[in-house]
């Protein structure tokens, strides 16, 4: 029973010294700092900052067809997608009651003309009689005053006989440019009122393979955006596949809404395969600045903030987080920098962590350009905590298992 015993109490020890080994190993592994972070390494290359904003598509250019003279829409000419020439017929409205006006306007030309040739007939008969003495120049002057009146008057009848006849050329509707039909608003029997405003009865696209995004920038980017700059976009119609453009204008006239001021850019669009439509929503990207061959970090590594404890407590590592905290405070770890700004970046020194400050140029949001910094390419800096090392290192006793 002895020997047994003290078989037992050895055993325990050798499991006890065994698994506070294994505890003591898996410490020493999570307080690792290469096991515990992760890391990226500084490279060379290209950045380009792009600015971003949503937008439209439409025709280059689009033409409302409306009608200057009320009526009932009689025939339809032309319908949805339909290809049009200039001058082509879209669609007549009733000509009835226009008609009927056109014809008593020239009846009253009529009337008028038969007063104006009476009128010519007395001037020329008084002409006469004055040219022999038989009647006053009163007489004379008076008839031919009414000869005048006569013209005038029929001048005038002459020019609403024109009106009316014009109205009634009105009344069929023919497209002014060549180009698509991309709505029609009317249908047969509907009847349209031409009042103060002129109603659109049908949209012309002069020509889709020209096409134009309307999108708005806030005021922070549009001092980066120029005319010529290449535009680039997606279309939620076609995922997959990128289109591009150009800045064709930036209009002067601001849109504030809820105190944000943003302006107008169109972007001219070629769309030779047709396959973009009117109406598309398009995702834009215009790039506006462009760095080659720079040393770029990792945004990942300016957002990343270790945990208290983990910095190095060195001299140097105090100095360097203490320019970087005054220098670098505005939007250090935002991962949007732009010229001018600075930011933290940490590298493993020893067992800890040590802080370095660098001096940031632009970003594309993934990596951000370094201007200034006591790093070099090759350099591997933190961009994070593995998940076995998000814990900390448990105080409590060996678990058996």
């Amino acid at each position: 029973m002895k020997h047994l015993g003290k078989f037992l109490i050895g055993s325990g020890v050798l499991v006890a010294l065994a698994a506070g080994g294994v505890w003591y190993a898996k410490q020493r592994e999570a307080a690792d700092p290469e096991t515990r972070y992760k890391f990226a390494t500084l490279e060379q290359g290209d950045v380009t900052q792009t600015v971003s904003a949503n937008g439209t598509l439409n025709p280059l250019v689009l033409v409302n067809v409306g009608t200057q003279v009320s009526g009932t829409v009689r025939k339809l000419y032309v319908d949805f997608n339909d290809k049009v020439k200039a001058g082509q017929k879209l669609l007549e409205l009733d000509q009835s009651l226009l008609q009927t006006i056109a014809r008593q306007s020239q009846a009253n030309v009529g009337n008028v003309q038969a007063s104006h040739d009476l009128a010519k007939a007395n001037e020329a008969r008084m002409k006469a009689l004055l040219d022999k003495e038989y009647v006053s120049r009163q007489d004379y002057d008076q008839a031919a005053q009414a000869l005048k009146s006569a013209q005038a008057q029929l001048a005038q009848a002459r020019a609403a006989a024109d009106k009316d006849q014009v109205n009634l050329s009105y009344s069929v509707i023919t497209s002014p440019v060549s180009g698509v039909v991309v709505a029609r608003l009317v249908d047969v029997g509907q009847t349209v009122a031409a009042s103060f405003q002129t109603p659109t009865l049908i949209q012309i696209a002069q020509d889709l393979s020209k096409m134009a995004i309307d999108t708005s920038f806030a005021e922070a980017d549009i001092g980066n955006i120029r005319e010529g700059q290449k535009a680039r976009f997606t279309v939620d119609a076609f995922p997959s596949r990128q289109f591009t453009g150009q800045v064709h204008q930036i209009r002067l006239n601001p849109t504030n809404q809820q105190n944000v001021v943003t302006y107008n850019v169109r972007i001219a669009v070629e769309n030779e395969d047709l396959h973009l439509l009117p109406g598309m929503t398009a995702y834009v990207n215009i790039g506006v600045q462009k760095r080659e061959k720079v040393l770029l970090v990792p945004n990942a590594a300016l957002r990343f903030k270790p945990a208290d404890g983990a910095v190095k407590k060195t001299e140097n590592a105090e100095k360097s987080a203490s320019t970087a905290g005054q220098a670098g405070a505005p939007g250090g770890g935002k991962g949007k920098k732009r010229d001018g700004q600075s930011g933290t970046v940490y590298v493993v020194e020893g067992e800890g962590l040590k802080p370095v400050s660098v001096q940031l140029g632009i970003t594309d949001n993934r990596n951000t350009e370094v201007v200034s910094s006591e790093l070099k390419a090759g350099v591997r800096v933190v961009t994070g905590e593995n998940s076995n090392g998000d814990k900390k290192p448990s105080s409590v006793g060996m678990r058996m298992f």
